[in-house]
């Protein structure tokens, strides 16, 4: 073999309805290392692109909200397995993302599959926590269901380029949402490399969208998108957060607020038990009353 082989450097793009374009604006970024070292040119998302994803996404929301719970778990759950078979790319990507060794990077890869896998296990059983029988004075049946809340866009942490974009991504999509991803600035090439992951998945296309680029440019379209349904703030800074939340109110959007450790220049520490504040935020309570028959004396007729 020759050494003057030149390297065939990947070319990354961006991930929507279940394919892989280019931004329309044919725009991309340099993407280094945290020595600055250049890893790669990366997409940079337009409105249009921001718009086009939208589409994608509640195009298949029928399909994916109409899905049954344990059906979406067994996809998620053959997500994580494609990720499992793909853990060195991860691993290297992670590295030179973030900073870490070989090792480290390996624990954080590990976590992020681990952590799909435990949402995956929730798509079945998050509507017994938030659902559930009411007593009511009558003969009635009270019962309260979840329902997904449609589309919803996902500011992904800035800091944390697979654990933390994983942590965001997954509950929202195990819940019966579809998602419109905006990756770490930074560090996108693990989320970019994640929608080769999804589209060799189960996962039906348009369920997960990805665009790279400059948050605030596509976040901001976003925010007022009337067809989106939710946002989740967590990758965007105070400023910025404050302004989505004011663009989001036009169309009554649910609003997932960044804590004060999240965001730019936080310490979030994505390695914790995430809960499940994170399902329930992007689900709607349906709750239905129903007759159980007339209640004579000796009680209930059924």
């Amino acid at each position: 073999m020759s050494d003057n082989r030149l390297s065939v450097f990947k070319t990354y793009k961006l991930y929507v309805g279940g394919k892989f374009p280019r931004s329309e604006s044919g725009r991309v970024y340099e993407v280094t290392d945290s020595k600055g070292k250049w890893l790669a040119n990366a997409p940079q998302s337009s409105r249009k692109d921001a718009r086009d994803a939208v589409v994608a996404a509640r195009k298949a929301f029928g399909g994916w909200s109409g899905a049954t719970a344990y059906n979406r778990g067994q996809i998620l759950y053959r997500v994580a397995e494609m990720l499992e078979g793909r853990k060195d790319q991860f691993v290297r990507e992670v590295a030179d993302a973030e900073g870490l060794s070989k090792s480290k990077a390996a624990a954080v890869v590990d976590a992020a599959i681990d952590r799909w896998v435990w949402y995956a296990g929730w798509t079945d059983k998050i509507g017994q926590v938030v659902g559930g029988a009411n007593p009511v004075a009558g003969p009635f049946f009270n019962l309260s269901t979840p329902e997904p809340t449609g589309v919803v866009t996902v500011l992904a942490p800035q800091e944390s380029s697979f654990l933390g974009l994983v942590s965001v991504i997954a509950p929202v999509i195990a819940t019966g949402n579809t998602a419109v991803v905006i990756a770490s600035t930074d560090s996108p090439l693990p989320a970019l490399s994640l929608g080769e992951v999804l589209a060799t998945s189960d996962l039906p296309g348009g369920v997960v969208n990805i665009l790279s680029g400059r948050t605030a440019e596509i976040a901001t379209p976003l925010a007022s998108h009337q067809d989106v349904n939710a946002i989740d703030l967590t990758g965007a800074g105070t400023a910025l957060a404050k302004e989505l939340e004011i663009a989001a109110a036009d169309n009554l959007k649910r609003v997932l607020r960044p804590q004060p450790v999240d965001g730019e220049g936080g310490a979030t520490d994505w390695t914790t038990d995430p809960g499940t504040h994170r399902l329930a935020a992007f689900l709607e309570t349906k709750t239905v009353w129903h007759p159980t028959g007339a209640l004579g004396v000796s009680g209930s007729s059924y």
